[in-house]
């Protein structure tokens, strides 16, 4: 589906929201491709995902009335009020700063509005890229974990879990009261259990350790094991949908556009230059006979890791983004729309 066909696509009655719910229509000021179409990695099973942004109203910015986004499943569209894309922006969100770097043709629709919107685009750029981006990383490379270690047997699953908690255990020092190394320690031993043949074991030696410290541990912990228990409808079918390509595809994806952002101050969503590498992650190239991701591609994940954390130390972007420039640009737009200049 080319861009003609989608810009008709969406004048047809399954779109109708788009022009009669009341906080869109003419308040919309920015339409654009998500998802695959947007990065260049769709192929033709690929969903059409449209995202964008629409005005706060009057009654809205003068009452704090609240109204954050618009979502239809159906067609998989998500439309954010423009304070809460603001919002989420200042944040370098990866789900939202992404529609500022998209293809010109790609733009579906843009008011002058709009315009400014990503005219004003490097306003939103900051270190907290990284560790956005990051945080989006991690929980699809669990994610990822996740729905491969349902391909393996109960050792090796069991195998996977302790890597996850492992990973949520090393953060555990910056975070939470200190403790000597050897005070946790975990590993796999023989289960005594009639479903497993491994298991996890804990070994805890604390003495006049903060309890709610502890607890918060724990929970992490617990949390980890919860998530690998939990199949789900969605699971199932990323596995049985040979989807795990799709999930480390997008893990690289999102290393590539924050090294972008820390690198060169630049958003750029459409990912022409890797896009041979990332089809062939998504093609399952970096996938074995067992579909479980080869050695070859966690050395890429490694390899980008330390490339985030050197960008991190040495980008030229502030720590933080230049709120007082956002701010007056709120102002502005908000005051037009009060004033119903726009």
């Amino acid at each position: 589906m080319n861009i003609e066909q989608i810009k008709k696509k969406l004048k047809t009655s399954e779109y109708d929201f788009l022009r009669e719910d009341k906080n869109l229509g003419d308040n919309i000021i920015l339409l654009t491709l998500g998802g695959s179409h947007a990065y260049g990695t769709n192929n033709e099973n690929s969903d059409l995902d449209v995202r964008g942004c629409a005005l706060n109203s009057k009654m809205q910015i003068l009452t704090n009335e609240n109204f954050e986004q618009f979502v239809n499943e159906v067609t998989d569209t998500t439309i954010y009020s423009f304070n809460k894309l603001i919002s989420l922006l200042s944040n370098c969100n990866p789900n939202t700063i992404e529609l500022l770097g998209n293809k010109p043709d790609h733009y579906l629709y843009v008011s002058e509005i709009g315009k400014e919107l990503i005219d004003n685009s490097h306003l939103f750029l900051s270190k907290r890229a990284a560790y956005s981006f990051g945080g989006y990383a991690t929980a699809q490379l669990r994610r990822l974990e996740n729905k491969a270690v349902r391909l393996v047997n109960q050792e090796q699953r069991e195998r996977h879990i302790l890597n996850s908690i492992m990973n949520a255990f090393h953060t555990f020092p910056e975070k939470y009261f200190c403790f000597e190394e050897d005070s946790i320690k975990l590993y796999i031993d023989k289960s005594e259990q009639e479903e497993y043949d491994t298991e996890i074991f804990i070994d805890v030696n604390l003495h006049h350790y903060p309890l709610r410290d502890y607890k918060s541990m724990w929970s992490e912990m617990n949390n980890v094991v919860k998530d690998y228990s939990k199949i789900g409808k969605r699971n199932k079918n990323a596995i049985e949908h040979n989807k795990l390509g799709k999930h480390m595809m997008h893990l690289i994806r999102l290393y590539m556009m924050c090294l972008d952002i820390l690198e060169y101050e630049k958003i750029v969503t459409y990912r022409e230059k890797e896009h041979e590498l990332l089809m062939d992650i998504r093609n399952g190239k970096f996938l074995n006979e067992d579909r479980q991701p080869i050695p070859e591609f966690y050395e890429m994940v490694d390899d980008y890791e330390k490339k985030l954390e050197y960008a991190k130390n040495n980008t030229n972007l502030p720590d933080n983004p230049d709120n007082k420039r956002i701010n007056e640009f709120v102002a502005s737009v908000n005051e037009r729309v009060v004033k119903g200049e726009v």
